[in-house]
């Protein structure tokens, strides 16, 4: 979550300056200087001849969208909604949800992925069956922690579900056998945390077995983790059948999948984060689909170098400057508007409390580190937004956890909600965009947010997500 923050300033400053970060409202917005398809302010763009092809095969997309679509008639993995009641009733499910949870002691201070579960898990109780849920939860080193322990996610989805949810001291052996012997119909058992086993992320296939163990079949609605192999998001559906998809990871393949491969016209999205190069495959992709893409966060400043300006003390990819330029190409050549600021908020110091100034992206001035997108750019981005029918927001516009540089992201949060309202189709993934649509107050005013991280980042991008190859296909 701290990536955007060590891509503006690095070093000790970034990791001081490494707290979650608050947004505030802004309606500080004048113009965002846009460019003809394809085209930049600053030097001119280089021949094509004279910049490399980024590295994505139209083949390997063609797989993995099949393999990860949720709507293709060929490729569709199946979902519980496929399952007849008497597929479901009174027998033994197996989920694995995403309820990696943020904890401060025993107490969750972030619920949403408990809620995000809740749709299929009661579906479930609805119909009947015996509700194993499993989960990781951190990263515990081995063996039984406690501070990782899912005892305090069992008592708040049982809020959530209305009912009790029994606690299971462990996730696999006798221990399970005995808590699900005493399973009636519409029953829930929460497992306990799946990474207290090395074997879970190794997807030893013993370990696999000895969870499907005590079930009679299996729901993948852990997106977050789906594209990971690890035993209980990929080994279990070679002793489970029928393996299928619940509701939560079915819509993030809809949306982030079909959307992205057939959206509704104008398609712009927006891609901040720290570095270029993590970021290549999905502007590769996106620049296949994309009529615009807009560029913020700390890789604004890698795309500026390449326009051979100065970027005062913000940490620039020296090595990715090429890559930049090759991005920009691409652009060019696909016909696609790629909008970089022409404003930046600058400060002289990491620091919510330090001196800033508005320059031009031509002025900044040495020793200056860039830490938000300026008025003016702000102003077109939300005008372009709202001329856009369909949008992904993906990476934060500024150091959104520091009031005074948050303005930027809170700003296209707010729009996000409104242009929803006006039948625009907006997707929001990736951690920090994620956070940022929470603290706007504004999360359930867009058409969906993704619950995954690194899993959203590669269904973007195009790759196949094990978690949903190994499920069964419709």
């Amino acid at each position: 979550m701290y990536a955007f923050v060590s891509g503006l300033v690095g070093g000790a400053q970034a990791r001081r300056g490494a707290a979650r970060w608050t947004a505030t409202a802004s309606s500080r917005a004048r113009r965002w200087a846009v460019t003809a398809p394809g085209a930049f302010v600053g030097r001119p763009l280089r021949r094509a001849a004279d910049v490399p092809k980024l590295d994505a095969t139209a083949a390997s997309r063609a797989l993995a969208t099949e393999m990860n679509s949720a709507t293709t008639a060929t490729g569709r993995a199946k979902s519980i909604s496929d399952l007849s009641d008497a597929d479901l009733r009174g027998k033994r499910v197996l989920v694995r949800s995403d309820l990696n949870v943020p904890l401060d002691g025993k107490r969750i201070t972030d619920d949403t992925r408990v809620r995000a579960s809740v749709p299929t898990i009661k579906y479930l109780v609805d119909k009947g069956a015996k509700v194993l849920v499993s989960s990781h939860l951190g990263r515990p080193k081995g063996g039984f922690e406690d501070r990782y322990s899912l005892a305090p996610v069992a008592e708040r989805l049982g809020q959530l579900l209305g009912k009790p949810v029994r606690m299971a001291s462990d996730c696999v052996g006798d221990a399970v056998a005995s808590e699900v012997s005493r399973l009636n119909p519409g029953d829930v058992l929460l497992l306990e945390n799946v990474r207290f086993y090395p074997e879970e992320e190794k997807n030893d296939d013993g370990f696999a077995q000895r969870l499907a163990a005590h079930a009679d079949l299996y729901v993948n609605d852990a997106f977050g983790t789906a594209h990971r192999a690890h035993a209980s998001t990929a080994g279990v559906t070679k002793y489970l059948k029928p393996a299928v998809a619940g509701f939560l990871l079915e819509k993030e393949l809809d949306y982030l999948a079909g959307a992205i491969d057939n959206p509704k016209r104008p398609f712009a999205a927006i891609v901040g984060g720290s570095k270029v190069s993590t970021k290549i495959g999905v502007l590769d992709k996106l620049m296949e689909k994309c009529d615009t893409i807009i560029i913020g966060g700390g890789m604004v400043f890698t795309f500026l170098r390449a326009q051979g300006l100065s970027t005062g003390s913000s940490l620039v990819e020296e090595d990715k400057v090429e890559l930049a330029r090759t991005v920009e190409n691409q652009a060019r050549q696909r016909g696609v508007q790629l909008m970089l600021p022409t404003d930046v908020i600058v400060a002289d110091k990491f620091d919510n409390e330090a001196q800033t100034q508005v320059v031009p992206v031509s002025a900044i001035p040495d020793g200056w580190m860039g830490l938000d997108v300026g008025p003016e750019s702000t102003a077109m981005i939300v005008d372009k937004l709202r001329g856009m029918a369909t949008v992904l927001w993906n990476g934060p516009m500024g150091v959104f956890e520091m009031p005074n540089f948050a303005k930027g992201t809170f700003a296209v949060a707010d729009t996000l909600a409104e242009i929803t309202k006006n039948g625009c189709v907006t997707i929001v993934g990736g951690g920090d965009s994620v956070a940022a649509m929470e603290q706007s107050g504004k999360a359930d005013q867009v058409s969906h947010i993704s619950t995954g991280g690194g899993a959203a980042l590669e269904l973007i991008e195009g790759r196949v997500l094990p978690g949903v190859a190994a499920l069964d296909r419709a």
